[in-house]
């Protein structure tokens, strides 16, 4: 059963017990009243008889005022001997074992209910002692006798009789408008969940998201579709995000396949020729071999840095407490005993920042093998890690303007690079460590010559630590080494 329909049920219903209790009381009130009334004028007057001078049954019974309800239409007297005399009306009162009982004088006063054909009477029933004359031998006594008044009831059942209608009536009519009024206001309430059951019915079969729910009012349902609205922005941002992931997945893929194509060709070419034999001489041999084992070494490190990238995009991975200026350090004592040609000056704030140690180790020791590749003979490379996050400077010849925008590319040479070895994926890593610790990463060439890659990361200041100068080459383990881009930065 709809939504509609039930609190339009559900309304009437209430509206019908409510209604049906009311008319139900005023019913039983009204009918009191007007009963109440005919009993207070029979009682009236049954004190009147018993309290006047009734020297003889043949005598007129005392009446009340006509403010008091006037006297009974119906007035009738029930002798001990069981004989039956009516002194007012034209109706024979009927006679039971309860008026013999107060003839008797073993019962009191009774208020009851008879129908004598199709009049309804009020009927009480009471005592009352009379004198009864003598014969002339004997002196005059008194005996009781039980009488009987009586009034009509017809105008009163008459009264209750329409009062019940109107009652039905208005009962009937409150259910029906509390129906029409539930339905109405089901409608208006209700149209917003409409609207939320009639867009989800729209994504279901058209997957469109950009649709949005009216909100009405700021009442539950207009929250409600407030919420809805929110959960679709997320739908509609976490689609994208993952259309975006996946166009990039598929242009990684792409990029892959085409990087792969040259040194696997070449490869298989070289041990191609190493398999025929022929005439090689050992010199042909072994430069052979050579560009096998290079070819080889520069295919592991592509693969490498790939899966690096894939394992990148793998939300959720583990975060903890990282001392940055820390990893820099064992980035640093790495980047020293691999390059020992290169001072590398290190300015290192103790600064900490939430994330995973091992990819923040990995970009920066990326950053650093760019550095040192590019570097001159002897030259100088910076590395400060502040609050700001990490710099690295080389005082080489910089980037080439044209490629700035597209150093952080996955796969992107620089102009000046392209006959150098590497996988143009090592300043790629970079970005995407930087962007996964909520930093952004950026190049510019410095005004004195060389080029400065700043990864601007959430850090805060570590506390109760001085800022070290340098980094001790010694300490801590060695970070995986990562092939750096091979793009001309200093």
């Amino acid at each position: 059963m709809p939504l509609r329909r039930r609190l339009a049920l559900i309304a009437a219903a209430s509206v019908a017990v409510a209604v049906l209790i009311a008319a139900l009381v005023c019913y039983l009130v009204v009918r009191d009243q007007l009963r109440s009334q005919i009993d207070g004028a029979l009682r009236a007057q049954a004190s009147a008889v018993q309290h006047g001078d009734l020297r003889a049954i043949g005598l007129s019974v005392p009446g009340i005022p006509a403010s008091a309800g006037g006297p009974a239409q119906y007035v009738q007297v029930v002798l001990p001997n069981g004989t039956v005399r009516a002194i007012e009306g034209d109706l024979k009162l009927p006679v039971g074992s309860y008026a013999k009982q107060v003839a008797d004088g073993a019962a009191g006063v009774a208020l009851s209910d008879v129908h004598v054909g199709s009049t309804h009477l009020r009927e009480i029933t009471f005592p009352v002692v009379v004198p009864v004359p003598g014969n002339g031998q004997s002196q005059p006594s008194i005996e009781t006798v039980a009488f009987q008044l009586a009034r009509p009831l017809n105008g009163v059942d008459g009264i209750l009789s329409n009062l019940r209608l109107v009652l039905a009536l208005v009962v009937l009519g409150g259910i029906a408008l509390a129906a029409a009024l539930g339905r109405f206001a089901g409608r208006r309430v209700l149209s917003p969940l409409a609207e939320v059951a009639q867009a989800a019915q729209l994504i279901s079969e058209t997957d469109d998201l950009t649709g949005r729910i009216r909100v009405h009012a700021d009442d539950e349902v207009g929250q409600l579709a407030t919420r809805f609205n929110s959960m679709l922005d997320r739908l509609e941002g976490s689609r994208a995000a993952l259309d975006d992931s996946v166009r990039a997945q598929r242009q990684l893929v792409a990029d892959a396949s085409h990087e792969l194509r040259t040194p696997v060709t070449s490869l298989r070419t070289n041990i191609e020729v190493l398999l025929e034999g022929g005439e090689l001489d050992a010199e042909d041999r072994r430069r052979l071999l050579a560009d096998v084992v290079e070819q080889s070494e520069e295919l592991s490190a592509l693969v490498g840095d790939l899966i690096e990238l894939a394992r990148g995009d793998v939300p959720g991975l583990a975060t903890e407490d990282v001392r940055l200026d820390r990893v820099a350090a064992e980035a640093v004592a790495r980047s020293r005993r691999n390059a020992p040609g290169i001072e590398i000056r290190p300015q290192l704030e103790p600064v900490s920042m939430d994330g995973v140690p091992a990819r923040l180790g990995r970009a920066i020791n990326n950053l650093l093998d760019n550095a040192v590749r590019h570097s001159p003979a002897g030259g100088t490379v910076d590395v400060t890690v502040d609050r700001d996050g990490i710099r690295v400077r080389d005082r080489g010849p910089g980037v080439p303007e044209p490629d700035l925008p597209y150093v952080f590319d996955r796969f992107f040479r620089g102009s000046d690079s392209r006959g150098e070895h590497g996988s143009g994926l090592g300043l790629a890593i970079v970005r995407q460590v930087t962007e996964q610790h909520g930093g952004t990463a950026a190049v510019a060439n410095a005004p004195d010559g060389g080029a400065v890659f700043s990864l601007h990361l959430p850090v805060v200041p570590a506390t109760g630590e001085e800022p070290r100068a340098d980094a001790d080459a010694g300490t801590g383990p060695t970070q995986p080494t990562g092939t750096a881009d091979p793009v001309r930065t200093a």
